[in-house]
């Protein structure tokens, strides 16, 4: 039985690995290159998708799942990602004197404030670290669910919080989104023209962590 299990695990792993290492693999492709049965890797597959580790697309290729995601960029970031990040988002916080956050994508399509250095206004917003908010309502989830637009940031006004506006820009690694960079103000403060300054220095910003993490630049603005 034990021997049963352990194999099952083994299949399943190998399974989840050519899912990341594949780009939108089909289940005929997966089950070949770790030579399943489709049946068997069907099932497999179905285990791995309720549990968040894959997900199917609507042409029915596998990809990463959002807990798979989550659980890889909290590692990188118990490891290197937050340390890598401190620099930069304390030189956005001198250069803005508003807080900065990075979050990474969370479960059940969520963003997780994983850490932050506090703006130095006597108002400013409290740490949110350790909680998490709905993706398609904050700066941070829609970058976070690859909806940047052109100019490399997103912004949220009166989004989770309704006197609170949130900019945001994608950290990436390998060219995939692995985190998030976030200016998240009092919207009494912001004034287009800070959006447009603010804005640039988050791309900038994101795109040195971007560099640590094997990704390629983009942006010069400096912070």
């Amino acid at each position: 039985m034990a021997e049963s299990s352990t194999r099952t695990v083994e299949r399943a792993l190998s399974l989840l690995a050519v899912i990341c290492d594949g780009d939108g693999l089909t289940l005929s492709a997966s089950s070949r290159a770790v030579d399943l049965s489709p049946s068997t890797a069907l099932r497999l597959l179905r285990t791995l998708e309720t549990s968040g580790f894959v997900r199917k697309d609507d042409d029915g290729g596998y990809r990463p799942g959002s807990r798979l995601i989550q659980l890889g960029a909290q590692s990188l970031s118990n490891e290197s990602l937050a340390p890598l990040c401190r620099p930069v988002m304390e030189d956005l916080v001198a250069a803005t004197g508003e807080s900065v956050y990075l979050s990474v994508e969370g479960h059940a399509h969520t963003a997780l404030y994983l850490a932050i250095v506090e703006g130095t206004h006597s108002v400013r917003h409290a740490s949110w670290v350790g909680r998490t908010v709905p993706l398609d309502q904050s700066a941070s989830g829609q970058v976070l669910a690859g909806r940047t637009p052109a100019e490399g940031y997103v912004v949220v006004e009166r989004g989770v919080e309704t006197d609170v506006t949130a900019i945001a820009a994608p950290i990436r690694s390998a060219d995939r989104v692995v985190a998030a960079l976030s200016l998240v103000i009092p919207s009494y403060r912001v004034a287009p023209a800070d959006i447009e300054r603010y804005g640039p220095l988050l791309v900038t910003a994101a795109a040195r962590v971007s560099a640590g993490l094997g990704a390629s630049t983009q942006g010069d603005t400096d912070v």
